[in-house]
């Protein structure tokens, strides 16, 4: 008996707070750290955060529409923005580099999302012609 899916609108939701997240990092890091290292990591992690959020709400649209792996791509979207996103931050709120190491696993579920995402848009089924 296979799991039943994540309903989207725990995506939909996830996908909100990982926007949220990364205009907090943005200005934070614009407003109130001097250092400019850890301005970059709050910087880097927002962009990347917030970019993925938007792509995880699009891939969720294709997966409505009948494209293949645009679930699953949604689902890599929002857990590897928040892996490298979520170690950034922590990174740059505490200085622990204790889970420096789950940074680049984020970014390989982003690649595989993106990959994921492309090949659900080359086989996303026709539309009827009117």
């Amino acid at each position: 008996m296979s799991a039943a899916p994540a309903p989207p609108r725990l995506a939909f939701g996830w996908a909100g707070l990982l926007g949220l997240s990364a205009v907090a990092a943005g200005a934070f890091g614009a407003h109130a750290v001097s250092d400019p290292v850890v301005k970059g990591w709050l910087q880097t992690g927002g962009q990347y955060g917030m970019v993925h959020a938007l792509a995880a709400v699009a891939a969720l649209w294709l997966k409505d529409r009948g494209a293949p792996l645009a679930g699953p791509a949604a689902w890599a979207f929002l857990v590897g923005a928040s892996l490298f996103s979520g170690s950034l931050y922590v990174l740059a709120l505490t200085g622990q580099r204790l889970l420096g190491a789950v940074t680049p696993i984020g970014g390989v579920l982003m690649l595989a999302a993106w990959a994921m995402l492309a090949w659900s848009g080359f086989t996303l089924p026709r539309e009827p012609q009117a």
